[in-house]
Order: structure tokens, then C-alpha cells, then sequence
């Protein structure tokens, strides 16, 4: 029996599974941050050794009977950081073949039944990546660059813009809003003159249940709240568009894999995203990832040892959700 190992090394995170060639899940473990940027390549190396042991430990298997590997890697943003990352990996001992992708093209291969399109990512930031049919292209934007590289719609970029909706109404910039409100009551702040204040010098922190105080809010119908999270699906759809663009997807019928708590915040936001994203490519289908990204590591990890991933990728994603329930995770 030959088996596959599958990583997803995030930013507070590291997942490891592993799969048979049937799509069987046999083994999954979780480890601590992955992403270089957060604990560097040492723990990166800590991480990954930590994840994968684990899991070959729960498959009992050892490292011989690995036959190909697919790691999503935070992080991993650039083709000058290749050779970093592997090195990173030498400790791991993976003699079969393997592929390194940055963690969000994951999303497509888990989520995309014919294991191409765009992934667009909200969460704490935000990323969005594109893959063509054949995986020779890859679209992209910075990635989590933020402001200055105009990818502001993760969850603390919406929140950002749920304070500017506070500050415009201090300062008659805009109209009143029921996030003001909230967020009196959220700081213990006196006053808008004192919340306003204890923001700028940092006597409040805008912590992250805030953000889903934003949606929240949106869902009661205030419209500037609403206003932030129209904004939040806009901005993702444009983001998505640059990818589009650059893969030439505009005339295609293709899978927009979202992926990312935040897309759970308020349907509005995808309804904007769709909105955006249709107007060039009216063929994207929008779809929610309902399996751990961790599941497209293991596909990608299948399709380095130049296994055929179709007749085995649903029961993959079944079983990994039995397995995943049986531990509950």
C-alpha cells in the first residue's frame, strides 16, 4: 500500500495528514505556527517534525512507506525563499517526491473538483492565489501585504474600517452608526470623545471579538456596518479579479475556492465578491472550502508520485472528516 503526506504549515498552526492510495485518511496530527515569518525556519523544521511524526505515529507507518508529499507553506511567498524552505524540510527525511506550494493554492486542490482556479483567503489577512488548469501558471497578488499593496480585507482590515466608520461620525465626516455604540460598550470608554482618544494613545485595544462585532452589528441592519463589510467583499473580489487577469480566466468556467472564517461573518460580503468578480468572469463559481486545507496537501503529495488524484479524491475528503471527528478536532 502506498501513502501520502499532506501539510498545511500556517500562521498559528501546522496540520499533517496522511492518506493511503484509495483516499483513505489514516493519520493526522496538529502542531504549533508553521510560517517562517512567525517562529523562522528552526521552527518551522520544530513544526513540521512535530506534525508529521505524529501522524505517521497514528497511520504506524515510518518514512519509508511515504510515496509523495504536497506542503502548503505560509510564508512561502517568493521563488527566492525556495531553497530556505527546503532546507528547512532536509530534517524531515522525505526521500519520495514532493512539491511546496505557498499554503493558499492548497485551497484550490481541496476545495476544486478539477483542482484548479483561484483561492481567496479572509482571515486574520488576507491572500489570493490562482493556479491554471495545468499548474504551470500561477496568479497571484503580494500576499497579506495589506494597505500599501491594496490587499486590506482580512479580519483586522475590517475592523480598521469599522473604527474609521467611528471616527467619521466624531468627527461629522459621516453619519451616525450603531458601531459606535458597540464599541463604547465593548472599551468601557466614557464617551466618543474618550474612545476616539484612548484609540489613538492605546488606552483601548481593538482586540479580535471585535471584529465579529462588526458583523454582528451588519446583520442588525446598521448601514455603515453594512457599508464595512460591502467594502470587505469588494475588496476580495478585486483582489480576485488580478488574478483572473493574469491567468486570462475571464472567458473560463472555474471555481473561486473561499477560504477563511471571515467569509462566515455576514453573506453580504460574498454577495459583493460575487459582484465584483462576475463582471470580468462570469463563468467563476463561488464555493465555500468545507474541508481542511490540509486535504489538498495530501492530493498535491498524490500528484508528485504521478498518481491519478480522481477516483480516490471524495473518499479523501470523507474519510479525513470521519477521522477529524473521531479525534474531535
Amino acid at each position: 500500500m502506498k501513502y501520502f503526506l499532506g501539510v498545511d504549515a500556517g500562521g498559528t498552526k501546522t496540520h499533517a495528514l496522511i492518506a493511503d492510495e484509495t483516499g483513505k485518511a489514516v493519520g493526522f496530527s496538529e502542531s504549533g505556527p508553521g510560517s517562517w515569518e512567525v517562529v523562522g525556519y528552526e521552527g518551522l523544521t520544530r513544526s513540521l517534525s512535530e506534525a508529521t511524526s505524529q501522524a505517521m505515529e497514528m497511520a504506524r507507518i515510518d518514512r519509508s512507506q511515504i510515496s509523495g508529499s504536497g506542503l502548503g507553506l505560509a510564508g512561502y511567498d517568493w521563488p527566492s525563499q525556495r531553497q530556505a524552505h527546503l532546507d528547512a524540510l532536509q530534517p524531515l527525511k522525505l526521500k519520495s517526491p514532493l512539491g511546496i506550494v505557498n499554503d493558499a493554492l492548497l485551497g484550490i486542490l481541496a476545495g476544486s473538483q478539477e483542482g484548479w482556479g483561484v483561492s481567496v483567503v479572509s482571515g486574520t489577512g488576507c491572500n489570493c492565489r490562482g493556479w491554471s488548469r495545468d499548474h504551470l501558471q500561477e496568479g497571484r497578488v503580494v500576499g497579506g501585504g495589506s494597505p500599501w499593496s491594496g490587499e486590506a480585507a482580512g479580519g483586522f482590515d475590517i475592523l480598521a474600517r469599522a473604527v474609521r466608520a467611528v471616527v467619521f461620525e466624531w468627527v461629522k465626516r459621516g453619519p451616525a452608526t450603531a458601531l459606535t455604540t458597540a464599541f463604547l460598550q465593548h472599551t468601557g470608554a466614557m464617551n466618543l470623545d474618550d474612545l476616539v482618544e484612548g484609540i489613538y494613545l492605546g488606552r483601548y485595544g481593538l482586540d479580535p471579538s471585535l471584529i465579529l462585532m462588526v458583523f454582528e452589528i451588519a446583520r442588525q441592519g446598521d448601514p455603515q456596518a453594512l457599508e464595512v463589510v460591502r467594502w470587505a467583499g469588494d475588496e476580495l473580489g478585486m483582489m480576485a479579479v488580478s488574478v483572473i487577469s493574469q491567468l486570462n480566466f475571464q472567458e473560463d468556467i472555474f471555481d473561486v475556492v473561499l477560504i477563511g472564517s471571515i467569509f462566515d461573518g455576514h453573506p453580504l460580503m460574498t454577495e459583493s465578491m460575487g459582484t465584483t468578480i462576475h463582471r470580468i468572469a462570469p463563468g467563476a463559481r463561488l464555493i465555500r472550502l468545507t474541508v481542511p486545507p490540509v486535504v489538498g496537501g495530501v492530493i498535491l503529495g498524490m500528484q508528485q508520485a504521478g498518481l491519478d488524484v480522481q477516483p480516490s479524491r471524495q473518499a479523501l475528503i470523507e474519510t479525513t472528516g470521519k477521522l477529524l471527528s473521531a479525534i474531535k478536532l
